[in-house]
């Protein structure tokens, strides 16, 4: 699969990134909002990033969604990535901040990690969490992940710096 499935939900769609996408992600990874995704970062970093996530689906056959509304408003990504310093599976979402409080991360949320069920055959996904990135802690918990201590963390980083939540298939 060289590019991402096109997923519908009741008021988003998830498909592959698109150049437009590149600024407003641009914007978001300079702010100190990014702290808890790895940034800031600069426009050379996020295109690598950006540019690994979407060549994952043709080296991994998944990666990461640019989430829009029906109306054909960018309002964030979601993904089922593992890049090559992640030990599992991730299941990775980001809202733009705008957007945030509108229960569009849990949608597009739920509809990548059923692909992943579905499609992947996977029996469960884990979300890297900072410690303090409380939003993120409660929509995976939301999601259904439980902290998993023993969960396995990516290279170089420790549990005072990355969480480990599973989700798991439903049985």
């Amino acid at each position: 699969m060289d590019r991402a499935p096109t997923i519908r939900t009741e008021r988003l769609t998830l498909r592959h990134h698109q150049m437009s996408d590149f600024a407003p992600l641009g914007e978001l990874f300079a702010s100190e909002r990014s702290v808890y995704m790895g940034g800031p970062i600069d426009r050379q970093k996020l295109w690598y990033w950006v540019a690994g996530e979407v060549g994952s689906w043709s080296l991994q056959g998944f990666g990461s969604w640019g989430i829009e509304t029906h109306d054909g408003s960018f309002v964030g990504q979601v993904g089922i990535n593992k890049p090559s310093h992640f030990p599992e599976v991730e299941l990775g979402y980001l809202i733009m901040p705008e957007f945030e409080g509108m229960g569009i991360a849990f949608e597009a949320a739920q509809a990548a990690r059923a692909w992943a069920f579905e499609e992947l055959k996977l029996e469960s996904l884990v979300s890297y969490i900072d410690p303090k990135n409380v939003r993120s802690i409660a929509l995976a918990t939301r999601l259904g992940g439980v902290i998993d201590p023993d969960g396995s963390l990516p290279d170089g980083e420790t549990a005072q710096e990355t969480a480990v939540y599973r989700h798991r298939r439903a049985a």
